[in-house]
């Protein structure tokens, strides 16, 4: 006998507190928003609206429509000679297929923001009132450039089917104090306008996952582009909390190596490269000038110090790849070596004695390990609904 095929779903009614964007009444507050000046986001947003292409997918469907409105090129291939971000490009920090199956968490979602080129600022309602997301709120809806507000909250907390979502803030009410909430779930629920104290208070329960309450991040062009060339990603099992044990081995096999060997010390720590969690992989470029670009990167790369010791030692890593990760590793990492030889080794990673563009390039790497650190040291992934 075969069991009957699940019920197909088209849509859902929204709770009674929460105004449909497209009714009369919340076409009122879109007017008296705009009048108040609370809807200079919606603008571009609305442009570049996006509804999520997974279940899953919502925190990776938000940062698509909040980079796409920003204005920030990926740099990067779409499809045929186009440059646009899609959901498929959000391949740095942790694997799709992860995503696909876990979601992501708000520092998750920062963390996908900044390797893409992005400024992110994480808020939680546990260290900030409802005054200053209040304060957040006037400031994002009232701005058509820069900042746009991601929030991440819980559905259930607002009588909503689901567990924890992300979508973007598109615009503020402030006499009757409501929030308009681009859901980029759009088979599910519509665009809709929500009471600001009622939202903040669905950031609050904790993610059983992670133990902390969601929240909101603030998101602006970066004066920093992404990565020209190289971006990192978590890989294999255990995901970040595997990571942040990797950097403890790492550390093991420097203060393993005898503590005055520059190049043994070397050769413990690429012998333990091929056994990290972690791919450092490099991006497809999308125009000529980027592959010139990247040339000159590689060129200068080659030209460090750090390239010749790594490439005297052919290590199982492409040797560009491990001595922009040496470059990149916290400076700590290197403390059991002795004075004379870390003294020595630092000097060969000191960003002033670096070429701008292997100093631009390892920094950006370097911001996105101590992303995935922070990540393996508190946050999980939480399931998207």
């Amino acid at each position: 006998m075969t069991a009957a095929p699940s019920p197909s779903l088209y849509r859902r009614p929204l709770p009674a507190q929460l105004v449909a964007f497209a009714s009369p009444a919340g076409r009122a507050l879109f007017d008296a928003a705009r009048a108040a000046g609370g809807m200079e986001s919606f603008f571009p947003l609305i442009e570049q609206f996006h509804t999520q292409a997974d279940p899953a997918f919502c925190g990776l469907g938000t940062l698509v429509v909040a980079l796409n409105a920003l204005g920030v090129d990926p740099g990067r291939l779409w499809k045929g000679p186009w440059r646009w971000f899609s959901e498929e490009l959000l391949d740095c920090c942790t694997p799709l297929e992860r995503v696909r199956a876990q979601g992501i968490s708000l520092d998750e979602f920062a963390c996908l923001a900044r390797c893409n080129g992005a400024g992110a600022e994480v808020f939680r309602p546990d260290a900030t009132e409802l005054a200053g997301f209040r304060a957040t709120i006037r400031a994002a809806t009232g701005s058509a450039v820069d900042p746009a507000l991601v929030v991440s909250y819980d559905r259930g907390a607002l009588g909503q089917t689901g567990t924890g979502h992300f979508s973007p803030i598109g615009g503020y009410e402030p006499a009757s104090d409501h929030v308009l909430v681009l859901d980029v779930a759009r088979f599910k629920y519509p665009p809709h306008w929500i009471p600001l104290p009622a939202l903040y208070a669905a950031m609050q329960p904790h993610d059983p996952v992670t133990g902390r309450p969601r929240g909101w991040v603030s998101l602006r062009r970066s004066p920093r582009p992404a990565s020209l060339l190289f971006t990192a990603r978590c890989v294999g099992e255990g995901g970040y909390e595997a990571f942040a044990a990797a950097l403890e081995r790492l550390r093991a096999a420097i203060a393993g190596a005898p503590r005055h060997d520059l190049k043994a010390m070397l050769i413990a720590v690429l012998g333990v490269l091929p056994r990290l969690p972690l791919a450092l992989e490099r991006r497809p470029l999308a125009l000529a000038e980027h592959a010139q670009a990247s040339e000159a990167l590689l060129s200068a790369l080659r030209g460090t110090q750090v390239f010749a010791l790594v490439d005297a030692q052919p290590p199982a890593w492409p040797a560009e790849a491990a001595a922009l990760l040496l470059l990149a590793l916290p400076v700590e990492l290197w403390s059991p070596l002795g004075e004379a030889a870390r003294g020595e080794w630092l000097e060969l990673l000191d960003p002033a004695r670096l070429p701008e563009v292997v100093r631009d390039e390892a920094e950006h790497l370097r911001r996105q390990l101590a992303d995935l650190g922070a990540l393996g040291r508190g946050a999980a992934c939480e399931r998207c609904g």
